[in-house]
């Protein structure tokens, strides 16, 4: 039996509490204060199983109510191409471990999970930012640099 499961409505306090985690690992400091807003847009999306929002656990082994690891993604549709005809893809974002449940496996576990769940409804490839930490977990399940240059503004 795995120890991942899907991510429930009554997770959406730890999930955020482990996207900090992640968040903390990159931006030390990073202010927290879009927790308290973002909570109910995540419980509408965790309370949607059918949905293109995905969120992946692992129950932390010492701690009752609480999580030891985190990954979410979600599936997009964008117009087909080369490698993904059908239009779809995945995203991979808020990978995170508890600092107190490191090096057990969790992260790729809930990976494993998440990854299956974009085959299971077509995804032609995934796509992930990766931290120079995570960066050899995800180059052993096969991802690989993009070489595509990425732009962002903000609104």
């Amino acid at each position: 039996m795995s120890l991942v499961r899907r991510a429930v409505v009554e997770d959406a306090q730890e999930v955020l509490r482990l996207r900090q985690v992640m968040i903390d690992s990159v931006h030390p400091g990073a202010p927290t204060e879009w927790q308290a807003e973002s909570l109910s847009a995540l419980r509408t999306r965790l309370s949607d199983p059918d949905g293109s929002f995905a969120a992946f656990v692992v129950d932390h082994p010492e701690r009752p109510d609480a999580l030891a690891a985190l990954v979410v993604g979600t599936l997009e549709y964008r117009i087909g191409g080369p490698g993904r005809p059908g239009g779809l893809l995945g995203y991979v974002f808020s990978v995170a471990t508890d600092p107190e449940a490191r090096r057990r496996g969790y992260a790729r576990a809930c990976m494993d999970e998440l990854l299956e769940w974009f085959r299971e409804r077509g995804a032609g490839h995934v796509m992930l930012t990766a931290s120079p930490d995570a960066e050899p977990l995800y180059a052993s399940m096969g991802f690989t640099r993009d070489t595509t240059p990425s732009m962002r503004l903000y609104l």
